[in-house]
């Protein structure tokens, strides 16, 4: 737990709003991805472990959503997987392609998401900041079976995080419902999408640190930094816990 200016440790109880990155936090979009691409990656010539797979996704994701922002992110999928069949020296077809990017509909959520937003929505204000698109997204939330009070897609802003005018775009859309800066609390697993980002535009930071105990950064870019963190917990669950304790006044 970080302190504020004051040298007064921040508490999650401080907070009135929860603002999500959803893919990698609250949906296993890499479990997700990994399946998808399996009728792929079952054509290469050798065996190609979890992380190396991943690895190849977000250098091509990342590359595509720099070079095409206002690219809807199932048609980006698309590109990708077309991308990997070349990297991966192995041919497709643009039905191959387009199939994979309809993929996010079959992406599990975590164990412990559904549960933990029900609870959280009893506390917060609880807000979607992803890249994504509307319609993938719609898919996803049934599966976290809650109300978001806000939901902001790459699709409504036109350009992907880690870019500022991602959180720009969400700071304006929460001042605008009576949500100041102060009263957010970013929570998110990924450091490169999120949390650079995210203290760079002065927000308090939760990582859900999903990876915990695997190499490397999975499905997004190395971040090159590790940022500023305020919370850090390994699961939404652990969360929740943390919650709980603070508000029977056990936490330290």
């Amino acid at each position: 737990m970080e302190e504020d200016n004051s040298g007064k440790a921040k508490r999650l109880a401080d907070f009135k709003a929860l603002t999500f990155d959803c893919y990698g936090t609250l949906i296993d979009w890499e479990s997700g991805i990994v399946e998808a691409l399996r009728p792929l990656t079952d054509r290469v010539g050798k065996a190609l472990g979890r992380n190396e797979i991943l690895k190849a996704h977000a250098r091509q994701e990342s590359m595509q959503q720099r070079y095409t922002p206002a690219m809807r992110y199932s048609k980006l999928l698309a590109v990708v997987h077309k991308r990997l069949a070349e990297f991966w020296g192995v041919p497709t077809s643009m039905e191959e392609c387009e199939i994979y990017g309809r993929s996010i509909p079959h992406w599990p959520a975590f164990s412990d998401s559904a549960a933990a937003l029900a609870y959280l929505k009893r506390h917060y204000r609880l807000i979607v900041l992803s890249n994504i698109d509307n319609a993938s997204f719609a898919h996803s939330n049934r599966k976290l079976a809650v109300e978001f009070d806000a939901v902001c897609t790459a699709e409504d802003i036109g350009s992907y995080k880690p870019s500022t005018r991602n959180f720009e775009y969400l700071m304006e859309h929460l001042t605008a419902l009576g949500i100041e800066r102060s009263d957010v609390l970013h929570t998110a697993e990924s450091l490169f999408h999120d949390h650079v980002p995210a203290t760079a535009q002065g927000l308090a930071t939760c990582w859900i640190y999903r990876r915990h105990g695997q190499e490397g950064f999975g499905a997004t870019m190395n971040p090159g930094i590790v940022p500023k963190i305020d919370f850090r917990f390994n699961s939404m669950a652990e969360l929740v816990e943390a919650h709980e304790l603070e508000a029977a006044g056990t936490r330290s």
